[in-house]
């Protein structure tokens, strides 16, 4: 009997729009309501998934910022933590403005970016049919070095560097990695969304990476959860479409790769659904826990 669902957001529970489907949140609540824990499990800050997280009625836990931390939604408090520091994020920001590479940096609140684009574009689109209280928080800097340096209670998760060309991120991708304590996600495929612009969609397709501190996963934010609701991984589903999704398909009792998943993601499941297109989270829910 599986007892906790985690689920990874963008390219699993959501679709391409960035949207859950009516038919996917009535099982998601059918499932909480027989009891089922549910964690949505992401990149995005803590404001951002608590949003979805409020859609769906998971209310508990989540985990942000790839598993840098796992937040108590109730208590409104922090109950694991890997930030990265403040020196290892300029570090980060001085190899990318040497290289005149586009990143952005997630705290706790928000995405700190100097335009928006690629990964902030799609957030900012998404805004856009959200409540102000539920939209994901950009805040647009022109000097993010200096700000960095001169800010004092930040909390630093993440940060997200994206490329349209590949060469010049393979390049970008080995500088970074001769920073010392930091993971850099080796993400093999490109991103790709959707944005509704008036009555067309529009294609945004970028190569990425994502750099936290050392050894930060969703599997290990998990588990302190796991701990607390006397869980054992046996009665856990983890699904996930990407990379950093690879902890969490691998160790969970019943690991599950969304059809739109690289081979490579594909390969350490134990099985793979529909795409985040193609209701695969709600498969998952139809089949082993309703």
């Amino acid at each position: 009997m599986y007892r906790l669902v985690a689920i990874d957001l963008d390219g699993t529970l959501l679709n391409s729009y960035g949207e859950i489907s009516i038919a996917t949140k009535k099982a998601i609540k059918k499932a909480i309501n027989k009891g089922t824990e549910i964690i949505l499990a992401s990149g995005r800050p803590i404001s951002s998934i608590e949003t979805i997280a409020n859609e769906i009625g998971a209310n508990n836990f989540l985990i942000s910022g790839n598993g840098a931390v796992t937040y108590d939604i109730n208590k409104k408090e922090i109950i694991h933590n890997r930030f990265l520091s403040k020196e290892q994020i300029l570090n980060i920001i001085k190899v990318c403005d040497e290289n005149s590479i586009y990143y952005n940096i997630y705290t706790e609140t928000e995405v700190i970016t100097k335009a928006l684009n690629y990964n902030t574009l799609f957030y900012y689109k998404e805004n856009a049919n959200k409540q102000e209280e539920k939209r994901t928080k950009i805040n647009i800097i022109s000097d993010i070095y200096n700000y960095v340096q001169k800010s004092d209670n930040q909390n630093f998760l993440k940060v997200t560097v994206c490329d349209n060309m590949k060469v010049i991120f393979n390049s970008i991708i080995r500088k970074l990695r001769t920073i010392e304590d930091i993971d850099v996600l080796d993400v093999a495929h490109m991103s790709r969304k959707i944005i509704k612009s008036g009555t067309e969609d529009v294609q945004v397709h970028y190569f990425y990476t994502e750099i936290t501190n050392k050894n930060v996963n969703k599997w290990c934010a998990l588990e302190p959860i796991m701990k607390k609701l006397n869980i054992n991984k046996e009665e856990v589903i983890g699904i996930g479409d990407n990379i950093n999704d690879k902890e969490l398909i691998q160790n969970s009792g019943l690991g599950v790769a969304m059809g739109n998943s690289a081979g490579y993601i594909k390969d350490m499941a134990d099985i793979v659904v529909s795409d985040n297109n193609s209701e695969g989270v709600l498969e998952v829910f139809e089949k082993y826990l309703l």
